[in-house]
């Protein structure tokens, strides 16, 4: 008789393109998302908290720079209920689409405008690289409701707020504004009719901070040889066709002033065109006046990406820093947030235009720039550890550690095996904790307990030395009856 197959264990692995955040980074996230959050919060902008899960139909199609959405999510589809069949359903790819389903299902219960932040996980099923995963957070703000360029211009400013508040320093930033209906102004002056070629235009600028200025030209031609060998065909368009996008893509100039003169020149006369200059002349202004400089905002119409996706205003927050790339060459840290107006995405649920703009900050890349800079602040430290000298005692124990988290300090029983002592200590330092307490029978009937510093012993282990700390010993007796103010007095001690 064959024996009967084992079942196979299964693999202990992450699936790929996700990965389990440990202590520290979950304290280091949840730090800076409580720092933004009371930047929005002081702005006047409520939490919500929407569902992960959404109806395919719900999610629609307007994940920026991808052509068909539906593709990149994580889907599946219910049961059916007798002839109906089930709903198809998805895990959210942004936090945009859910604030457009919550607000037309409740608009009449919400305040007009409606002002909102959210934050948390999103997934997308696209293919993982290094450094893109398939779950990732993010951290969006959004007023729906108002047509008002107030309120892009606050928008930005709160941007510029929210970098400052986490730790990125004036001049390692700017944040970047561009304007759609600029670029539609330019595409009515190059006189093209036809929506497929209209789009083609699109695509090809959204290339232009990787292709440049040439390579644009190019591609709005006859076509280009990329970095591998192939060839791309272009748009088809001549020369005076594709003038319009370059002076448009080219625009900046060293003022706002001068770059708002260019931005006209290239739209002609453009009716569109010139109410999105309009628009970014009133943004400038706006945010002058509330002392939002150049240093911090400026008009850029380099602003390309997500062009195709919103309706007006746009704006990006780039790190100006420098970091090294993987083959070690210098390059700036690059974009961190994006957003803009949109003004049509709730009219897919009611019918009606509702004018929206916002703002989403990529998380885990603000978490990376912060930690190249150095700005990561969160107490790593861990609980104090109380020792188990007799297993019996276990109450005695545990009547410590309650007196200490009633005192507010964090604590905690080893509850290991606790016959080899030397192991709870280890245990004590891959927790990082700063005290270890110890009381066997003889400090029992006493009525004293030990306390050993482990901060302190780290630094003598370090030096290998004991003469720089002679003052303050590593290990020493305290009454019982001290317990909370002896110990609150050494963790004020290892803090100075």
């Amino acid at each position: 008789m064959a024996k009967p197959k084992k079942t196979p264990r299964p693999k202990a692995q992450t699936p790929k393109g996700f990965r389990d955040y440990f202590g520290a980074e979950v304290a280091q996230r949840t730090q800076m998302l409580q720092t933004i959050a009371g930047v929005y919060h002081r702005y006047g902008f409520e939490a919500l908290e929407s569902s992960a899960v959404e109806t395919v139909e719900a999610l629609g199609k307007f994940l920026p720079d991808v052509d068909r959405p539906n593709e990149g999510v994580f889907a599946w589809q219910e049961d059916s209920e007798g002839d109906k069949p089930g709903d198809w359903l998805a895990l959210r790819y942004d936090l945009t689409a859910p604030l457009a389903r919550v607000y037309a299902q409740h608009r009449n219960d919400l305040p007009t405008p409606y002002r909102r932040y959210a934050m948390g996980p999103v997934w997308r099923n696209e293919k993982p690289g290094p450094g893109r995963f398939r779950q990732f957070y993010q951290c969006d703000a959004d007023t729906v409701g108002s047509g008002s360029v107030a309120a892009d211009a606050e928008i930005c400013a709160m941007l510029s707020d929210t970098l400052e508040a986490v730790g990125i320093e004036r001049g390692d930033y700017v944040i970047r504004i561009n304007n759609r209906k600029v670029l539609n102004g330019v595409l009515e002056v190059m006189g093209l009719s036809d929506d497929a070629q209209k789009a083609d235009v699109l695509r090809t600028i959204d290339k232009f901070d990787k292709v440049g200025e040439a390579g644009v030209r190019e591609l709005l031609g006859k076509g280009r040889l990329d970095a591998s060998g192939a060839y791309i065909d272009g748009v088809g368009l001549d020369d005076a066709q594709a003038e319009p996008v370059i002076a448009f893509l080219t625009s900046k100039a060293d003022d706002t002033a001068g770059t708002l003169a260019n931005l006209r020149a290239a739209i002609g006369d453009s009716e569109t065109g010139a109410k999105g200059v309009d628009e970014l002349q009133q943004m400038a202004d706006l945010l002058a006046a509330g002392g939002y400089g150049p240093d911090r905002i400026i008009i850029d119409p380099s602003v390309v990406r997500g062009l195709g996706y919103y309706t007006g205003p746009v704006f990006e927050a780039e790190l100006t820093f420098e970091i090294t790339d993987d083959k070690g060459r210098p390059r700036s840290f690059g974009s961190v947030a994006g957003g803009g107006r949109y003004d049509d995405l709730v009219k897919r649920f009611t019918g009606q235009e509702v004018p929206a703009t916002g703002v989403s900050i990529g998380v885990d890349r603000l978490l990376a720039a912060l930690h190249m800079k150095g700005r990561l602040t969160t107490d790593t430290t861990g609980p104090v550890v109380v020792t188990v000298m007799d297993r019996d005692r276990m109450a005695d124990y545990q009547a410590i550690v309650s007196e200490l988290r009633g005192a507010g300090i964090r604590a905690e029983v080893y509850l290991g095996n606790p016959k080899n002592f030397g192991n709870q200590l280890k245990y004590a330092d891959q927790r990082n904790s700063p005290i270890a307490i110890i009381q066997g029978g003889d400090e029992l009937e006493r009525g004293i307990l030990q306390v050993k510093d482990l901060i302190l012993g780290a630094k003598i282990a370090e030096t290998a030395t004991q003469e720089e700390w002679s003052e303050r010993p590593q290990q020493f007796e305290i009454p019982r009856a001290d317990l909370v103010p002896r110990i609150q007095q050494l963790l004020e001690d290892q803090d100075t």
